[in-house]
């Protein structure tokens, strides 16, 4: 299933003979390998070498040191170097603060600092709400974590969580114009991160939550919530439960059916699950089935954190018991955000006439999106390399964007709908399709849509 991809590319420097036959010798060994090349860039020549750059992807780390490997084997191959493409780009961090107004000379000092700057911090002083107009904080979101579940790899710490923040941080720049700065705290105590984001509040127009662990993570937003005049957002809840509700939207037209006659399994009930169940509840489906490691979530089922009790009071009204294929059979939805291959086609086929399958979990999905095409009528991973990508991307930018136009101080349930609705709305009648449920990433229109129905909701 898997394919060679950028996010394992390297770049050989290598040198070979001078040749005719040295460029198909190298890319043939490199397809005998399994990578992919991508470039082929003569950087020396010489009577009796040249050298060459060879850059490929490939499917991992290991993958790539094979690729090096076999072409060492070739007679007269000398590999020089090898790049790690991903980490060139880490080189030094992928953000930086820039000035926004002219330093030339002493006039333009005088204004942005020292003497000038005094009069400005009088006014704030007066009137607390002008630090939305006069500052930073009226474009800034902080991006929180304690490094406690980052990505899909678990408790890294933050130092290690720091690149995604980053990551992140670029994403809000890119898509929504929003500046946004990673805040890694060296703690995951749930007072302490209440206290410290509590702390640091006065610098920022929002706050994003990222990778902190559940259940830690629904408190830890509750009360922000509670104590902050600006909106906070766990991204990994409402950020993945708004894009799974617009392409959700959008599939159920595909197969043309009402989410009020239809029956949703959802895998995972962490952070995003628990979120895209919530979310889901809004728009009054027939049932919803939540699943976890230990089964079907019931009422009678015993060991429920506060969590899973709220989710079974609230879900499954027959109250079945039973596991994750049990759940499937008659199922019109299946939503996965949880751990790859918990099941096949076999189980597929049990789910209901014009199946929809979200197989959510990254980078292996619970299911082999091949495999589900077999009996699905709509599939739906987290990965780039199949159609109908579920990524946040596609929401928390225009989040943020509307939250900051608006000058919200909080967030709600009806904004994140707003949201979800004006994604599923970017794809048109005339583009929608089995493969094409929700819009790429790179789309344009995607963040100002977003943005403006969050705006209006935020307003209303």
């Amino acid at each position: 299933m898997p394919v060679p991809g950028p996010g394992y590319s390297i770049t050989v420097r290598l040198e070979a003979p001078p040749s005719a036959s040295a460029a198909g010798d190298l890319t043939s060994a490199v397809g005998r390998a399994g990578g992919v090349i991508t470039a082929f860039d003569v950087v020396e020549s010489h009577n009796d070498r040249v050298v060459i750059d060879l850059t490929c992807n490939a499917l991992s780390a290991n993958h790539a040191k094979d690729i090096t490997d076999t072409l060492e084997t070739l007679p007269g191959i000398v590999v020089r170097k090898v790049s790690d493409r991903t980490f060139l780009v880490h080189l030094g961090g992928k953000i930086e603060v820039s000035s926004k107004v002219p330093l030339r000379n002493r006039d333009d000092l005088s204004r942005a600092y020292t003497p000038g700057v005094a009069r400005v911090c009088e006014a704030i002083a007066k009137n607390p709400d002008d630090a939305r107009r006069l500052t930073i904080k009226r474009n800034t979101v902080a991006v929180v974590t304690d490094g406690s579940a980052v990505l899909g790899l678990g408790n890294l710490g933050p130092a290690a969580a720091l690149p995604v923040m980053e990551g992140k941080a670029a994403l809000f720049k890119k898509f929504a114009g929003v500046d946004a700065w990673p805040v890694c705290l060296d703690t995951q105590d749930t007072e302490e991160i209440i206290r410290a984001v509590e702390l640091i509040a006065p610098v920022y127009g929002g706050i994003n939550l990222e990778d902190i662990s559940a259940p830690r993570c629904f408190e830890i937003e509750a009360r922000l919530r509670e104590k902050l005049d600006i909106p906070v957002f766990h991204d990994d809840q409402h950020g993945t439960a708004i894009v799974v509700v617009a392409a959700l939207r959008n599939a159920l037209r595909v197969v043309n059916k009402d989410i009020k006659d239809c029956r949703i399994t959802v895998c995972g009930v962490g952070a995003a699950g628990s979120a895209i169940i919530r979310l889901l509840q809004a728009q009054t489906p027939g049932d919803i089935i939540a699943v976890d490691v230990d089964g079907i979530v019931h009422r009678d089922r015993p060991g429920l954190d506060s969590n899973l009790k709220s989710i079974a009071a609230s879900t499954n009204k027959d109250n079945q018991s039973g596991r994750l294929h049990d759940a499937l059979v008659g199922s019109d939805v299946f939503i996965g955000v949880s751990a790859p291959n918990l099941f096949g086609a076999e189980q597929v086929a049990t789910m209901a006439k014009d199946a929809i399958v979200f197989a959510l979990a990254n980078p292996d999905p619970e299911i082999d999106p091949m495999e589900a095409q077999q009996h699905a009528a709509v599939v739906a991973t987290g990965r780039s390399d199949f159609p109908n990508q579920i990524n946040n991307v596609l929401a928390f930018p225009g989040v943020f964007r509307g939250l900051l136009d608006a000058h919200a101080r909080t967030i709600t349930d009806a904004m994140l709908l707003a949201a979800a609705q004006a994604i599923a709305d970017v794809v048109d009648g005339d583009r929608l399709n089995a493969s094409f449920i929700v819009p790429s990433v790179f789309d344009n229109t995607v963040a100002p849509a977003v943005a403006e129905a969050v705006r209006k909701a935020a307003t209303s």
